[in-house]
């Protein structure tokens, strides 16, 4: 084939070439908007009931509905059925959960220590006003944290994103938060976003980052972690990262079958080991 032959067909082959990746760059700029615009959906999944609804299974969970200076709901709480009190906890959910959800962490935290338990309930989740997302659900936990008593030691439970929310409440009132306890958390929500959707520049995109790591550098109390091997929602990795990363007294809970925020042991003997670990006087270590 002569010379002249060749020429067109390369010239048409390269401009097929250049038409193919500018289809590719195009649906990835796509898809990386899609995400953009998508990623609380992606991030919330709240659940909603009416008012009446939510009553009727507070009132079979034994929960009381909680509310701020207004009037206006916050959240569900149980006191102690036991006295003295030897403390007050606040309760901080995984994104799939709701405050009706956490039902089975207040029996069993109640079934070890005497402990007024209080639940956050997010904004845009059960009943409550409003939408979700890293802003409005750290505004939520700092008025919770202002409504709670003020004559016992607090204390935080943060299950999954809610572990996001602990440690921004532990980093931001180091002094008024006594310990912590992390189910399935994570170091950065970015990390795992990043890890879950490894081709897309996700530490770009995500709006919500809840930078755990950050906040925990500003905290002194006590943290408690627990992670499970086959936790496939957030890797036990990203919370190992939070435990490794963290200088102060600490604790790790390790439970190699265990999925997504599952305790894997009678969950009186974990919060037993829970409670000692917060209330057992800790060496002198400054950080």
């Amino acid at each position: 084939m002569n010379q002249t032959g060749q020429q067109p067909r390369r010239f048409v082959f390269w401009r097929v070439v250049q038409l193919l990746l500018l289809i590719c760059g195009s649906l990835y700029l796509l898809v990386c908007a899609g995400m953009a615009i998508a990623q609380r959906s992606l991030i919330y999944f709240p659940t909603n009931h009416t008012r009446e609804q939510v009553d009727r299974m507070a009132q079979s969970a034994l929960l009381e509905r909680w509310t701020n200076s207004a009037g206006q709901f916050i959240g569900l709480k149980r006191p102690s059925p036991r006295q003295p009190v030897s403390g007050t906890i606040l309760i901080l959910y995984g994104n799939g959960s709701t405050a009706i959800g956490c039902e089975h962490y207040v029996n069993d935290v109640q079934g070890v220590a005497a402990f007024d338990v209080f639940i956050l309930e997010y904004p845009g989740y059960e009943d409550r006003s409003g939408s979700p997302s890293q802003d409005s659900l750290f505004n939520a936990a700092n008025e919770a944290l202002h409504m709670l008593p003020a004559n016992h030691p607090v204390y935080l439970v943060g299950e999954s994103l809610g572990s996001g929310v602990a440690s921004y409440l532990a980093g931001t009132y180091s002094n008024k938060i006594a310990g912590v306890i992390m189910l399935s958390p994570f170091n950065c929500l970015s990390d795992v976003a990043q890890n879950e959707f490894p081709q897309l520049p996700v530490q770009a995109l995500l709006e919500d980052r809840f930078p755990s790591e950050e906040y925990l550098r500003n905290y002194y109390g006590k943290v408690g972690i627990m992670v499970d091997g086959r936790d496939t929602t957030v890797p036990e990795k990203f919370g190992l990262r939070l435990y490794d990363g963290y200088a102060g007294p600490k604790k790790l809970w390790e439970f190699p079958e265990g999925g997504h925020c599952e305790i894997m042991e009678p969950p009186s003997k974990f919060w037993r080991e829970v409670v000692t670990f917060w209330q057992t006087n800790p060496p002198s270590k400054s950080k």
